[in-house]
């Protein structure tokens, strides 16, 4: 079985907010202690009509989004500033679940 390699998210610059669908959950039983009890999902970026782009992202769940849910992802030292994250070697995180998109 051939294995597709996805190519890195974008650029934090490029893009500050990320609209995403989550795409699947990280079990990871070893990591960094200050990680203990945080959700990590795996995102796809999307645009505004729900169509997938390339890539995807490992994310901390801030807000308790499940899989198929569209979502809100920061990434770099804004990934940090949830309640949830503070102070945790993060660089993504979800931090809202999008309920409606109005573009006009």
């Amino acid at each position: 079985m051939q294995t597709k390699v996805c190519t890195p998210f974008f650029n934090e610059s490029d893009f500050p907010v990320i609209l995403a669908r989550v795409i699947g959950t990280v079990w990871a039983t070893r990591k960094d202690d200050r990680l203990q009890g945080l959700k990590m999902q795996i995102v796809r970026p999307v645009t505004l009509d729900y169509k997938d782009r390339d890539g995807f992202l490992v994310a901390i769940d801030a807000v308790g989004a499940g899989v198929g849910e569209i979502v809100l992802v920061v990434q770099g030292s804004s990934a940090r500033q949830t309640a949830v994250t503070e102070n945790k070697p993060v660089d993504a995180t979800i931090m809202a679940i999008v309920d409606k998109l109005d573009v006009t």
